[in-house]
């Protein structure tokens, strides 16, 4: 009798361990949350007691290269009349305007930030000038809040160094655009001995890593673009894949 139960228990033993494998291969993992690439950078620009027209006074100023060259990075841009733009970190709204009118009537404007102030800034912009084709985006740290293929092109100025989860937002923009939609990436040059210390302190990384992290995200590196009012700032454009 014991050794019929035992070959009993064997059988049994014998058709589950497939079962019990198959399971143990397809048991969920947890996933770990991304973690910050540079904590508490945006800290300033979340309090809820900020002064906008603090930071009105400090991005639009000549004393700011992308400010003086405005125009200059627009042109660049190459928008067509009816694309579709989304204005990454678009802060107090400087390049709202001249985008929506290059876009004209038939293409739209997603102003985007994570600062409520700036978004509601945009907003009021918008609705005195009466620029209808603009629409102010609370987005999140990790994710730009746009449908799949929603826009044409993406600007990212003077921003991208605040993207706390880099890989995160990137894949968000990848979906947002496009196949073959274009993404501009102004920031500042980060080289030791020849950078301001202000850029070394705030700034993580240099041109060379960050357009690498593009291309990770799915963007083939077309071409950078000089701009002549630029002495501490780089343009270099992108195609998404």
């Amino acid at each position: 009798m014991r050794s019929l139960c035992f070959a009993l228990l064997a059988t049994v033993c014998l058709h589950l361990s497939p079962v019990m494998a198959q399971e143990t291969a397809t048991a969920p993992t947890a996933t770990a949350p991304p973690q910050s690439v540079k904590p508490g950078i945006n800290k300033s620009f979340l309090d809820p007691d900020l002064d906008v027209d603090k930071w009105v006074k400090r991005f639009e100023v000549e004393s700011r290269e992308v400010f003086r060259a405005r125009d200059q990075i627009v042109k660049q841009l190459k928008l067509k009349p009816g694309d579709r733009i989304a204005d990454v970190g678009t802060g107090t709204g400087l390049f709202v305007e001249p985008f929506s009118q290059a876009v004209g009537k038939k293409g739209w404007v997603f102003a985007l930030d994570i600062v409520p102030k700036f978004v509601e800034r945009v907003g009021k912009i918008s609705d005195i000038l009466e620029l209808q084709n603009v629409t102010p985006v609370l987005c999140g740290q990790d994710d730009v809040r746009l449908p799949p293929g929603s826009i044409d092109a993406a600007f990212i100025c003077d921003v991208y160094h605040h993207f706390e989860y880099p890989a995160q937002s990137m894949a968000s923009l990848h979906e947002a655009l496009v196949p073959g939609g274009q993404l501009i990436l102004i920031d500042f040059e980060r080289i030791p001995g020849k950078s301001r210390e202000w850029t070394l302190g705030h700034v993580r990384a240099g041109k060379e890593t960050f357009r690498k992290e593009v291309e990770d995200a799915g963007f083939d590196f077309v071409e950078e673009v000089k701009i002549p009012a630029f002495e501490e700032n780089y343009f270099l454009r992108f195609k998404r894949k």
